[in-house]
């Protein structure tokens, strides 16, 4: 379990062409992946886009061993484990849903096979049947994706990644990378004393987008701003809202305005998310609308402008979902349309979204009612789950019982996957001279056996391989119903493991089952949440309202990033350009009166209007915003104004 570092003859950009297609690494990439290859605990923040997953891929595939890869999201995991599997890099991974056979299969190749990374989610690591396995298997790295959860300040927090320094003890001399597109300095201070890092190391590309260019636009009627926009900005095109019913509506009139337009949420099945993701990727769809369930895992570069038509809850969730456009550094655009009542909604949602401790007790007790488990049963069982279904049979309010079940989710008990898609699944239990002699015992089943084999090779005795038994059928000349009844007579004679598969959003237990009344909720640490998520929205409607500062430097400074530098490009440094001769020629004298105000010291904007009380307040707003860009004033890190003499 030691990690190989003497490995001066491996050649990290040969493994960077060989595997990727690519001669040069992106910007950071290679200091990244030579302070993991040292062997020191590594923090890398990289945007949207930067190619955060080869800083570890690199470095594992050059150390002896595998490296585990830690990810809250299972389509994130799947899909990662698919580009590996494409560039012949054994990959797998284990999350919720699997039956325990799969994971034990799955564990044994990781000790015995050659699997060279191996995707779990942090739940995972606590339980015993992989405790033992790890102690077995020669761990070269331990990645840490979305390290922003093991944070309470950060986006999406878990508690199961709170785990993670612990399971470290395992491995003491095994390095860790822990890798985000987004955190604050508080949340990069976090991750790093969390995971126990042996010495404070951070590795950060700035979070300026040159090629992006961020507005935000108050707007009443935001649908005919968005048509205008799409049809002056020519290119492929994401359009957020946050309902799925929005999604559908807003997709359809697109379409009655000669837009090719699409909508997609985790409500779609996996064949029509799989169809319409495929369509705008290959440009046959130009606009896609969508709730925040699309664009994770999604390489697409070529996205000319997305467009929030509601407001994102937090700066950080923006961030990642504005910075899809332009990942090929050509010109994109980043808009917000936004109206008085979607300022007035932020923060109420937030208020919404914690209900009362007693309704996410009655909740739990629900499910647990509704699933008829016992107390102390169904650690990691996993169920089909109807929302609507749920909330029908306990009289339930719908929107109440949704932010239960994320407030229970958050807190480590359930996992709810609104997204699932799981195929099927088959793994032959038998050894070749048994499943021989069963074929000559039961002729009937000879030709499907024959088949699987043939489709998917020798492979089917150690690991679950994917199969479809839509192909299987059109083979055998049979119907899938047929298919899928044989092999089911041969899992329930244990030839085989056949694992359906599931289509449906899945509900998983993390913990035992508890008795609702003792279940262990952390009320305080419930209300700063609430608070801290209050502050989030807080942050956001501050972003959107500004008039005065680049958009650019209000986002690096939420990020703890500052510049004098302005981009030049968003809304305001556009609008800046046309105030500057008027600042030359027409505002010399309320110029003077705004720094004979700031010759003491700093002040806010606020306490400068203030002071300046009988001037036009839209016009001073101007001339300040005209001194900035020209140099002549300075925002502080506290936000306050400063003459720059």
């Amino acid at each position: 379990m030691q990690a190989n570092f003497s490995l001066a003859a491996v050649d990290i950009h040969q493994l960077l062409e060989q595997n990727w297609g690519y001669k040069k690494f992106r910007p950071l990439q290679e200091e990244i992946i030579q302070s993991v290859l040292a062997g020191n605990d590594t923090l890398a923040l990289l945007p949207t886009g930067g190619g955060k997953s080869i800083c570890f891929q690199v470095p594992a595939l050059a150390m002896e061993g595998i490296c585990l890869v830690i990810s809250p999201l299972i389509a994130l995991m799947k899909d990662q484990v698919e580009q590996l599997k494409k560039r012949n890099i054994q990959a797998i991974a284990i999350y919720s849903g699997m039956s325990r056979r799969e994971i034990d299969v799955a564990l044994d190749n990781c000790v015995f096979g050659k699997i060279k990374f191996l995707y779990l989610s942090p739940e995972r690591l606590q339980t015993e049947i992989f405790l033992e396995r790890v102690k077995r298997m020669n761990v070269c790295l331990l990645a840490v994706d979305e390290a922003h959860c093991i944070s309470a300040w950060g986006e999406s927090f878990r508690p199961p990644y709170a785990q993670i320094a612990d399971f470290r003890l395992l491995l003491p001399q095994v390095p860790v990378i822990a890798l985000t597109a987004t955190a604050t300095e508080k949340v990069k201070i976090d991750i790093q004393e969390k995971l126990s890092f042996v010495r404070p190391n951070v590795f950060q590309q700035s979070f300026a987008r040159s090629n992006l260019s961020y507005s935000t636009y108050l707007e009443e009627d935001k649908e005919r701003r968005l048509l205008t926009i799409l049809q002056k900005v020519s290119g492929t095109a994401i359009v957020y809202v946050r309902s799925r019913k929005r999604t559908k509506a807003i997709a359809e009139w697109l379409q009655r305005c000669g837009i090719r337009a699409d909508y997609y949420h985790a409500g779609l099945d996996n064949t029509q998310r799989s169809a319409r993701q495929d369509a705008w990727i290959q440009n046959r769809t130009r606009v896609i609308v969508a709730t925040n369930a699309f664009g994770m895992g999604i390489d697409k570069p070529d996205v000319r402008i997305v467009v929030h038509l509601d407001l994102p809850d937090t700066l950080e969730a923006y961030y990642q979902e504005a910075g899809r456009a332009g990942r090929d550094e050509r010109k994109a655009y980043a808009v917000v349309l936004y109206n008085p009542g979607d300022v007035q909604d932020l923060e109420r949602r937030v208020l919404q979204s914690y209900p009362a401790i007693t309704v996410i007790r009655h909740v739990y007790q629900a499910l647990a009612n509704y699933y008829k488990l016992a107390v102390g049963s169904s650690q990691f069982a996993s169920y089909d789950f109807d929302l609507e279904d749920f909330k029908d049979v306990f009289q339930l309010n719908v929107a109440e019982t949704y932010q239960a079940l994320k407030r229970l989710e958050e807190a480590g008990f359930i996992q709810l996957n609104e997204s699932y898609y799981n195929p099927s699944k088959l793994y032959f239990t038998v050894d070749n001279r048994q499943l021989y002699e069963f074929q000559v015992a039961n002729a009937a089943y000879d030709p499907l056996i024959k088949l699987v084999l043939r489709m998917y090779g020798g492979e089917v005795f150690t690991n679950f391989m994917t199969i479809s038994e839509n192909a299987i059928a059109k083979q055998l000349h049979a119907s899938v119903k047929d298919v899928i009844a044989y092999l089911t007579r041969l899992h329930q004679q244990q030839l085989l493991v056949y694992d359906q598969q599931k289509d449906k959003p899945q509900l998983t237990f993390l913990t035992p089952r508890y008795d609702a009344a003792d279940l262990p909720l952390e009320v305080r640490l419930l209300e700063n949440r609430k608070q801290r998520d209050l502050e989030k929205a807080r942050s956001v409607k501050h972003y959107v309202q500004h008039t005065v500062r680049c958009r650019t430097q209000l986002l690096l400074e939420y990020f703890g990033e500052i510049t004098d530098q302005t981009c030049g490009v968003c809304d305001i440094c556009l609008q800046r350009k046309k105030l500057e001769p008027d600042l030359r020629e027409g505002a010399a004298e309320l110029r003077e009166r705004i720094l004979y105000s700031l010759q003491p010291g700093e002040l806010s904007l606020q306490n400068l209007v203030k002071q300046l009380k009988n001037e036009n307040e839209k016009k001073l707003l101007q001339t300040v915003q005209a001194m900035v860009g020209v140099g002549e004033l300075r925002y502080l890190a506290n936000g306050n104004l400063v003459w720059v003499r």
